[in-house]
């Protein structure tokens, strides 16, 4: 049988190639079939405890490759430019970078969106939503041939799942000011940065800062094409790992931790090319290799500005501002 994963290869290839810049480390080992997927998590930068940290995390969904695909372009981008970039090595002083770039790889390889064990993990923290969800969509513990599923009420988080919060508790949750940027692809034509809560309509405490984030990244880069929104403004769900994570800070902390994801909007490569609805892959990555290029360079300006914005946090973010009554969709 063929055990191959080509998104697996090019990360150990990663890793081997990375030193002496970048560090390793296998935080839990999945067993599928008869063989072994290791997790991954890659840090790069500052080792100051109190250094500003930016999470990378894809792959959370099997069937959603081009988030993995993302971040390991971005991993080689700056594995190439420090080997002659001093100003990225004086950057990466004084801020940390963490990656998980492939969450559940067992899922990746049997080409499906949950874990081994048929659950969804962006369905599997103990959230439940404050009101009514949508069927199946928000979350369901009927079954795990159904999609969608949580996983047993009373059953601990699955693995994967356990692994990216004990990085996040770790290595973001322990800072004064961290950021989580969650690569997924599957909603709608338009690339979206979504932010807390999917669990509730309620606004987050740290909405100031969120919108201070966006209002910067659109006056730096005018003809971007992202539309930052909270995910409540589209659906709620039980059980999503950011919500978890977010609310394991205690409301009096001065703590800052912006929870974000990337939905990049396959509908539109599907509406390019209808081919794509034949495939099951089809729906959720592009299948041309020119777009897949053109996908995987649009998103690097992202992933940059985060870094810098992180490092700089001090110079943009606003004074006293959580906690501000205010929420939905900002378009720049």
């Amino acid at each position: 049988m063929d055990f191959d994963l080509p998104e697996l290869n090019e990360l150990e290839r990663i890793i081997q190639e990375g030193q002496p810049y970048l560090e390793s480390r296998t935080v839990c080992d999945i067993d599928v079939k008869g063989h072994r997927f290791p997790v991954y998590v890659l840090t790069i930068g500052s080792k100051d405890p109190a250094a500003p940290a930016v999470g990378f995390f894809g792959g959370v969904h099997g069937l959603e490759r081009i988030g993995t695909r993302v971040l390991l372009a971005f991993l080689r981008s700056l594995l190439s430019r420090l080997k002659w970039d001093a100003v990225l090595h004086h950057q990466l002083a004084s801020v940390r970078l963490v990656f998980m770039p492939l969450v559940n790889p067992a899922g990746m390889w049997d080409s499906t969106r949950c874990n081994p064990r048929g659950v969804d993990l962006m369905r599997n923290a103990p959230v439940n939503a404050s009101e009514k969800v949508h069927f199946l969509v928000g979350g369901q513990r009927l079954s795990s041939r159904l999609p969608w599923y949580r996983g047993l009420s009373d059953a601990p988080m699955e693995a994967e799942a356990q692994a990216l919060c004990s990085v996040v508790q770790e290595e973001l949750l322990s800072r004064e000011f961290s950021i989580a940027l969650d690569c997924h692809s599957g909603f709608g034509v338009k690339d979206r940065i979504w932010f807390p809560y999917a669990h509730s309509r309620e606004p987050i405490r740290h909405l100031p800062e969120i919108l201070a984030l966006a209002d910067l990244f659109n006056q730096t880069y005018r003809e971007n094409n992202y539309l930052f929104e909270a995910q409540n403004c589209q659906y709620l769900t039980h059980g999503d790992l950011w919500d978890y994570l977010y609310l394991q800070m205690p409301a009096a902390s001065r703590q800052v931790f912006l929870p974000l994801t990337l939905e990049m909007g396959s509908w539109l490569w599907v509406r390019e090319n209808p081919r794509q609805l034949f495939s099951r892959l089809g729906m959720f990555n592009p299948k041309s290799t020119s777009r897949l290029h053109r996908v995987l360079r649009s998103h690097l300006v992202w992933l940059e500005f985060l870094t810098h914005a992180a490092g700089a946090h001090k110079n943009w973010m606003p004074a006293n501002a959580a906690g501000v009554p205010q929420a939905g969709t900002y378009h720049g």
